[in-house]
């Protein structure tokens, strides 16, 4: 509860022009922001860009945010949108074929498993409602919203991305 209203002052106060609201927005949200980014794109410098122009489109419609509401789902929502669109430009494009979308599973804080080879090899649509399910703790309802998807498309791409993951597996 103290961190919903610490999130919120912060928010206000970063609506009203301080940086050092900004800033502890930016340390309290990074994390989660780059991860979620990362297990989508599986590229850790494509991650970091997307996580900075996530937070940065934030910030530039931080006018038009409802303070009330937590900051954390909304923000990692762009950074979600962002990373499917870079994936989808990147199979689009070939520049890597399935499945090698990144060099490595190197980077900070992420596990260097079985399942997430499993989910590297998914589609970022599926990947990306995993990652928000499992990883940022949304409930599908919240995914829903967040990417502006009916429940039961939110329901059907957990489903069967979770069951792609479990024939690798």
């Amino acid at each position: 509860m103290l961190a919903g209203r610490d999130e919120r002052a912060r928010v206000r106060g970063a609506q009203r022009g301080s940086a050092s609201d900004l800033e502890a927005l930016f340390r309290m949200h990074w994390p989660r922001a780059f991860r979620a980014a990362y297990l989508v794109t599986h590229d850790a410098a494509a991650a970091e860009d997307i996580a900075q122009e996530a937070f940065l489109a934030a910030i530039r419609a931080l006018d038009r945010f409802d303070s009330r509401r937590p900051f954390g789902p909304w923000l990692h929502r762009i950074a979600v949108n962002r990373a499917i669109d870079w994936a989808r430009v990147r199979k689009l494009r070939a520049e890597v074929e399935l499945g090698h979308a990144g060099s490595s599973l190197d980077a900070p804080g992420v596990p260097n498993d079985d399942a997430f080879r499993a989910l590297r090899r998914l589609s970022p649509e599926k990947r990306a409602v995993i990652v928000m399910r499992y990883l940022l703790d949304m409930t599908p309802g919240e995914i829903s919203k967040a990417l502006l998807l009916p429940r039961g498309t939110v329901n059907s791409r957990l489903r069967r991305g979770l069951d792609a993951m479990r024939e690798e597996l």
